[in-house]
């Protein structure tokens, strides 16, 4: 890869193959815990290529453009899944390993709009939260309840405009989530962000209203409304804090006369009801610490109500608590072992509901290409 990308071309190719192992005290299944939900197993997560240019943000002379290109393949794809986008893979034929064109944008940069604009079209990552699907965007191995469940890619437009060094907005018109845009459940749907940055680069808060359209069921057509906050306490340790509210309206009961959309949940409602109002509410926080260049150990805190049921299938409340150490081997490789305690409140919500907590042991291995 380093003779591939020594030449003068701005578009370099790169990646990384990310195998996984997990023990488990459940017997069968992990989930609703992402990314390992195969109890007790060996499996290739993520074999990923990136393709791109990154267009010169840091200049204030002339426009100028760039492009994203990913192809995943592994146990992952069913997190980055978007019904229209090969989604028969997962919806139809429920395969434990796919391919999946993750991400697909162009990027143009104007910068004499205010003080640099970036406009984004394509298909490309859900923008609120602290973490993302592609492995090394992340602190440690396994994902948080919250990010389980919340939407996780988007096609269509997003305007990224730096106003000073302290404010920067976001204003983005999507077909909804995790849908392409030409299926039945695409519809017009509104992302606003707002981010601001103190003075003194300790604190940042980024606040986003994503997805928003009337809220009528849909394949995952979520209203989230979430707000992440960073605070640095100094060189070697900051922290992480994000918290969402997401709905849909008139979800199709479980159990009831509607079907619900191939690969998603029907919501508990009320005995009778066909549909109902389902509501989730999740906080996530991580805090981190730098022991060197090569060494960082994170602990997540994490909860999730999801009232009806329509997002992991269990109407219950969550916690989850997870250990992480990642240890760089030189440039190229990372390990990133984990100990996480998962407990569901309600009801059993492990193991296919026959547990209501849950211990595992995991970790990952990127080897970066």
């Amino acid at each position: 890869m380093t003779a591939i990308n020594g030449a003068r071309s701005r578009t370099k190719a790169y990646g990384w193959v990310e195998p996984t192992v997990n023990g488990s005290t459940s017997s069968d299944s992990n989930a609703p815990v992402a990314n390992d939900p195969y109890a007790n197993r060996f499996e290739l997560n993520q074999f990923v290529l990136y393709v791109e240019r990154l267009p010169d943000t840091v200049q204030r002379a002339h426009v100028d453009w760039g492009y994203h290109l990913t192809a995943l393949y592994g146990t992952d794809y069913r997190y980055t899944t978007d019904k229209g986008y090969l989604s028969q893979q997962l919806l139809d034929d429920h395969h434990q390993y796919g391919f999946d064109p993750a991400l697909e944008y162009v990027d143009v940069y104007f910068p004499h709009v205010a003080q640099g604009m970036n406009v984004r079209a394509g298909r490309f990552i859900s923008i609120p939260g602290i973490e993302a699907q592609l492995a090394p965007n992340n602190y440690v191995f396994s994902h948080s309840l919250l990010y389980a469940v919340d939407p996780f890619t988007d096609t269509g437009i997003l305007a990224t405009i730096k106003l000073s060094d302290r404010w920067l907005v976001q204003l983005g018109l999507t077909a909804s989530h995790d849908v392409a845009p030409w299926t039945r459940d695409a519809k017009p749907s509104l992302d606003a962000c707002v981010s601001y940055t103190t003075h003194s680069v300790n604190d940042n808060i980024y606040a986003c209203a994503n997805g928003i359209n009337d809220g009528e069921y849909a394949y995952n057509n979520m209203q989230q409304y979430d707000a992440t906050w960073y605070h640095r306490f100094s060189k070697s340790v900051h922290m992480a804090t994000e918290a969402y509210s997401m709905s849909e309206r008139d979800v199709p009961a479980a159990g009831g006369s509607i079907a619900p959309e191939k690969g998603t949940n029907g919501a508990a409602c009320r005995p009778g009801a066909q549909r109902c109002f389902a509501p989730e509410y999740a906080l996530a926080n991580y805090v981190q610490r730098e022991f060197s260049p090569h060494d960082y150990v994170s602990f997540r805190s994490d909860f999730l109500n999801d009232k009806k049921g329509q997002r992991t299938g269990v109407a219950t409340r969550y916690s989850e608590n997870t250990l992480s150490w990642t240890h760089w081997f030189g440039s190229t490789v990372q390990l990133r072992p984990e100990v996480r305690f998962d407990q569901s409140w309600d009801r059993a919500a492990y193991n296919n509901g026959a547990r209501s907590s849950q211990f595992t042991a995991a970790s990952d291995l990127i080897f970066h290409y």
